[in-house]
């Protein structure tokens, strides 16, 4: 590790030269001391800054150049330009009381493990590129394995062929996934002489997240292959019986079912589906089973959620959970996890002669850069090894625990105002809910506290029927954000009568 010279010692000297175009590391240091303590202020301005940006659509690119500067700016005319231009034009996600979708932590030990892997700057596309990036990388998915409880056979420690590999998003996750699961289906026939004439097909839940659809679209099924199953009116997780009739009565057309996705706690209402249930009705089917847990996945560091969110969960193919959402780790960072590495590097391994080294060859490491559809890959690892080592698990709990706290109280504060109604029991840290007077009055209500700047909700529509999404999880939320947002819902909701 590099030692900062000590005051009795001189600083090493730079081997760039003093005439270049790049900083000097005095600089740099500089202006890193700057940028710190710019997010240090942002930080502690939030809480009065409105969380929905105000701006109008042009705003910002009309208060820009329309060329890049010829000359070299100072480094304090961008952080000038952030306050002035930059800030007034965001929403902001890290503000207490962004409740409107799942939040997208960047907790300060996220942050300092981010700008350690820009500064360190490796690729980590194979082994040989950086050791350190792919072997910290098995470390630490292996770690998160295990602090939520999941299947042994899912970590490169474990006997096997399993592991775990960080992706940009669940919706690259889901891809990859998928494009494995042709692999295994079609005998690597998909690989090389593509989709052909069979009928593939690809079911989720009506309440199945976008990325589903597009990821058939990416692999070349096209939308018409993903097959939308019914949900439970009361709890919006998959009607299994339903699917076990879509999966006969396609195979009876001559379809051939290749993929199922699973949701452990869905966007719109944070819905678990039983994957047991689900898993068991693929039986003879030979359908790969992926389980999107996208969100509610990293509550099973709690002992208390593990249970209900990872039942199930050894019958599947591939799971996927985004510690960038409720696990303090900054954007992105999504951890797929399978038992069986051998579809997923199947389908998407290439080696150019480039490419080709000792290492690799001997099947002794691994390559990541065969675990997705990119070829580079940052190191990704760093930031969520921070978090896990300065937060702990005991950390982590009393995060998502706080979490799950505050939206109990969302929940008491809809259940004992009777102009208000819960859509679906809470989700953990989700409370979905309306007004009884109906889909106008609900939408009104949330633009009305959207309009105002004290915070930010989003809606959904549940078995066709307006709804208020509350999703709490941000790191610097607390209870007075919670009454705060109820007292600017109520206000409108009495000015509107």
């Amino acid at each position: 590790m590099p030692e900062s010279p000590t005051p009795e010692s001189p600083r090493p000297e730079s081997s760039l030269p003093d005439d270049g175009p790049h900083m000097s590391p005095e600089e740099f240091r500089r202006h890193g001391h700057a940028a710190i303590d710019w997010i240090a202020d942002y930080w502690a301005s939030l809480d009065d800054l409105p969380v929905l940006a105000q701006v109008a659509p042009g705003d910002v690119r009309r208060s820009l150049p329309d060329a890049p500067p010829e000359q070299a700016e100072d480094f304090d005319a961008l952080l000038s330009d952030l306050d002035e231009i930059v800030v007034p034009g965001l929403t902001h996600w890290q503000h207490p009381r962004y409740f409107a979708y799942f939040p997208a932590n960047s907790s300060p030990a996220a942050i300092l493990g981010d700008l350690l892997s820009s500064g360190i700057g490796a690729q980590g596309m194979i082994w040989a590129t950086s050791p350190a990036v792919t072997e910290v990388e098995q470390v630490v998915v292996d770690w998160l394995a295990q602090a939520l409880g999941l299947p042994e056979q899912l970590r490169h420690a474990a006997p096997g062929p399993g592991g775990g590999v960080i992706q940009d998003t669940a919706s690259t996750a889901t891809f990859t996934a998928l494009l494995a699961a042709l692999h295994a289906a079609s005998g690597g026939r998909v690989r090389d002489a593509g989709l052909g004439d069979t009928r593939w097909t690809v079911y989720g839940s009506s309440q199945a997240h976008s990325s589903l659809v597009k990821a058939a679209m990416m692999a070349g099924l096209g939308a018409e292959s993903v097959r939308m199953v019914d949900v439970d009116p009361a709890t919006q997780a998959m009607d299994v019986r339903s699917l076990e009739r879509m999966l006969a009565e396609d195979i009876d057309d001559g379809c051939r079912p290749v993929f199922v996705q699973a949701c452990v706690g869905t966007t719109s209402t944070g819905a678990v589906d039983d994957v047991q249930a689900i898993a068991e009705a693929l039986d003879g089917v030979g359908a790969w089973l992926h389980v999107d847990a996208a969100w509610a996945g990293v509550a099973a560091v709690c002992p208390e959620h593990r249970e209900h969110l990872t039942r199930g969960l050894h019958l599947a193919q591939s799971i996927v959970t985004n510690p960038h959402k409720w696990l303090l780790t900054t954007f992105d960072c999504s951890v797929l996890w399978v038992p069986d590495r051998g579809s997923l590097t199947g389908a998407l391994s290439l080696t150019p002669e480039y490419l080709r080294n000792a290492a690799s060859d001997s099947g002794e490491v691994v390559d990541y850069r065969d675990w997705h559809p990119q070829l580079g890959r940052r190191f990704r690892a760093l930031k969520l090894w921070a978090v896990m080592r300065t937060y702990g698990l005991e950390g982590l709990r009393e995060h998502v625990r706080q979490g799950v706290e505050l939206a109990r109280r969302v929940e008491e504060l809809v259940e004992d105002d009777d102009r208000f109604e819960l859509v679906t029991p809470r989700s953990l840290s989700l409370v979905v809910f309306r007004a009884v007077a109906g889909d106008d009055a609900t939408m009104a209500l949330m633009d009305g506290v959207n309009a105002s700047g004290v915070a930010y909700l989003s809606h959904t529509r549940v078995e066709g029927r307006a709804a208020i999404r509350w999703a709490v999880g941000g790191w610097r939320t607390t209870a007075p954000d919670i009454d705060r947002t109820w007292a600017a819902l109520t206000e409108v909701a009495e000015r509107a009568g």
